[in-house]
């Protein structure tokens, strides 16, 4: 019996594959008090507000959610000095990722970004039949904004800018970011993706809503799955220009974010003191286990963010399991030099010492360093 047609495009589509759940963890290889530092996740846990809001809104499980999620909406508005027509919810910002894709490019368009970038930005493009266009990262696994730039072309329709980035935890600065936009102009919609904007403390790092305040063509992504700790209800939003966020509402799905997500969004909005001892917590323990990797010889790019991007000695398929086996999840990173690369994220101080143990172990000739 011949099946339903898929088009070649599809049929070719990447499964986006994500971090390694503990419970899959444990039922594969009988490991208990597993810990988990693959998915950049707040080790400390929700917004205490958050989950209150979450528990007082399970009574009214049996309606829909506001589709327009009007009161966070209007909450993000007004923190960030825009109008609420400029705000769009999504599913995390992965969502709001593949809603530019769709809405902006047509089959054969292009959108470039950095080799060493969030894979997300290559499956949204394929899932439109969409042409990625990459570009080397610098040698420090930044971002070539000067390559970035001349690579755009007459069938250009987006930039994706991870900044800081995910998985190498660089970013670009200021200066850096105006000289790229005044070369691009209105020619591609520039995202700037700030998923890990609220752990970077360096004084020249932009925070590229004043670009879109300018009237630049340009959306900012953020999210809350992040310090915010709210990674398991899924939403983030973006910010452009209420044009830009006119042509993507088309193509939003209806009750794209939960009432549960929406509420515990706009709870955690007001944490300030949660997100303050966040980014405390984090600061520290960045400093800490950067600091221990140095100590041991293990080289790693330096981050900005809630992660550090580590260069392993060995195939990082293999060092995986042995990871694993040792009850530390990591995750593995590939790509144009990324070769054996994992993705380690900042836990607490006894998350951060296991995986310092395990690597103790794993290091050909350095036990019990």
């Amino acid at each position: 019996m011949r099946g339903p047609q898929v088009p070649e495009y599809i049929r070719k589509l990447a499964v986006y594959v994500p971090g390694k759940p503990i419970e899959e963890v444990e039922r594969e290889l009988g490991v208990s008090d597993i810990v988990k530092l693959a998915s950049n996740e707040n080790p400390l846990g929700p917004s205490p507000k958050a989950v209150a809001a979450v528990k007082a809104a399970l009574p009214t499980l049996h309606r829909y959610p506001d589709g327009s999620g009007y009161a966070l909406r209007k909450a993000l508005a007004a923190r960030h000095g825009v109008d609420i027509e400029q705000v769009i919810l999504g599913a995390g910002s992965v969502e709001i990722i593949e809603m530019l894709a769709r809405a902006f490019m047509a089959d054969g368009d292009e959108a470039i970004f950095s080799q060493q970038s969030f894979v997300s930005y290559q499956l949204a493009v394929n899932q439109v039949n969409g042409r990625a266009v990459t570009a080397p990262a610098t040698s420090g696994r930044g971002h070539d904004l000067p390559a970035l730039a001349r690579a755009v072309g007459d069938r250009t329709k987006l930039i994706f800018l991870a900044n800081p980035c995910n998985p190498t935890g660089t970013y670009f600065a200021r200066s850096e970011l105006d000289r790229f936009l005044v070369e691009v102009g209105d020619r591609a919609l520039v995202v700037v993706d700030q998923a890990y904007h609220e752990y970077v403390t360096r004084p020249d790092y932009p925070d590229a809503l004043e670009d879109v305040k300018a009237g630049g063509h340009v959306i900012v992504l953020r999210t809350f799955s992040k310090v915010y700790g709210l990674a398991g209800v899924r939403i983030g939003y973006g910010i452009a220009s209420a044009d830009v966020m006119a042509t993507v509402n088309r193509v939003r799905s209806p009750f794209n974010t939960s009432s549960l997500a929406q509420v515990a969004a706009l709870a955690a909005l007001d944490d300030y003191d949660w997100v303050r001892g966040s980014r405390e917590h984090n600061l520290k323990e960045l400093e800490y286990l950067q600091g221990e990797l140095r100590r041991r010889g293990v080289p790693f790019t330096p981050s900005v963010t809630n992660f550090v991007l580590v260069e392993f000695w060995a195939n990082i398929g293999e060092l995986f399991l042995a990871f694993q086996k040792r009850g530390v999840i990591i995750r593995p990173v590939g790509g144009p030099g990324l070769v054996n690369c994992g993705r380690v994220s900042v836990g607490t101080r006894a998350e951060n010492a296991r995986f310092l143990a395990a690597l103790d172990e794993l290091v050909p000739g350095r036990t019990g360093v």
